[in-house]
């Protein structure tokens, strides 16, 4: 027969006590999701966004048989998604799969509907370098090549970026750190930014290694190089800033998940749990790598919001240096 004395049951009660919230998440988890899970893409249909929820998507589905739907809700370069998903019930039902330029809104916009705050990271699915292009009748070779004559002709060597873009801080900074005068060409969108590259209305852009890559191996354009730290499977005979002795920081677009601020660990861990299952089946990281040049990253929460606050430090800086306007 076992005997219990006054101290044993009291650790027990405390022990008890100290675990009924955990089994409550627990048990969270376990009833949830409840009815259909909702995936907001903060941008249209198009890009690249979208289609790597759809993906994902696709494969969750067949996983798991849940109920799970992508809305698209574009505007204000995804601050209106961002803040309804901010904004949602933080009971596991609302997800927000979204794009770099994110976590550059709140430097770039001023009275954003919503805080980073209420936005918990959950992962960074992966990311790929950007690519800066010449059109084929320009001279240069490399970038490297296009600082040389931009320092012998101030100011007319046109630059293609996208405005309020990762793209349009990174040249800014290279023009600042390496002493060039470059004339960059905010653009609104990334169908305009191609169209102007491939025509020659540019002489130079920085994009999207994703949206480049096609017109690179058509000989549309030429590669002069790519932002990322290492050379890329999908262009591995250009060379990096790095490499070619520009003064720069690395540089990626990335695409990552984020719930609302209190949605139960439990549940994201098992989100997370299924979302990394879908972006590493071999069909689906095939898919990633054939159509974005993706690099599976498939972090955890913590490895992604400290991903974030690097990135924001850095780049809220070169902004904020150079009064570096979004419009």
């Amino acid at each position: 027969m076992t005997t219990f004395n006054r101290r044993t049951l009291l650790v027990g009660a405390a022990a008890a006590t100290l675990g009924a919230p955990a089994l409550v998440r627990a048990q969270a988890a376990a009833d949830w999701p409840k009815g259909a899970l909702r995936i907001i893409v903060p941008f249209p249909p198009g890009g690249s966004t979208d289609p790597v929820a759809r993906i994902i998507q696709a494969k969750m589905i067949e996983n798991t048989g849940w109920n799970i739907l992508v809305d698209n809700k574009p505007g204000g370069t995804g601050a209106v998604g961002s803040a309804i998903a901010a904004k949602s019930a933080p009971d596991g039902q609302t997800w927000m799969l979204t794009f770099d330029s994110h976590i550059l809104n709140p430097a770039f916009a001023s009275g954003l509907p919503y805080k980073d705050s209420e936005l918990f990271n959950v992962m960074l699915i992966g990311r790929t370098p950007q690519a800066i292009c010449a059109h084929p009748d320009r001279p240069y070779k490399t970038f490297a090549e296009v600082i040389t004559d931009a320092k012998a002709r101030p100011g007319k060597v046109n630059v293609g970026v996208l405005g309020a873009s990762q793209a349009l801080v990174l040249m800014t900074l290279i023009k600042k750190e390496n002493g060039v005068d470059l004339n960059l060409i905010p653009y609104k969108g990334g169908g305009p930014l191609n169209q102007d590259i491939l025509a020659g209305v540019t002489d130079v852009a920085i994009g999207s290694l994703t949206s480049f890559s096609p017109h690179v191996r058509a000989n549309k354009v030429r590669a002069l190089a790519v932002t990322g730290e290492k050379r890329t499977p999908a262009l591995p005979d250009t060379s990096t800033l790095i490499e070619q002795g520009v003064k720069s920081f690395p540089s990626y677009s990335w695409w990552g998940v984020y719930a609302p601020t209190g949605t139960p660990r439990p549940i994201v861990d098992r989100m997370h749990a299924e979302i990394k299952k879908a972006v590493l089946a071999p069909d689906v990281t095939q898919k990633f790598i054939d159509q974005f040049n993706m690099e599976i990253l498939t972090t955890s929460p913590e490895e992604f919001a400290a991903y974030q606050k690097s990135e924001q430090e850095r780049w809220f800086k070169v902004i904020k240096d150079n009064d570096i306007k979004g419009d």
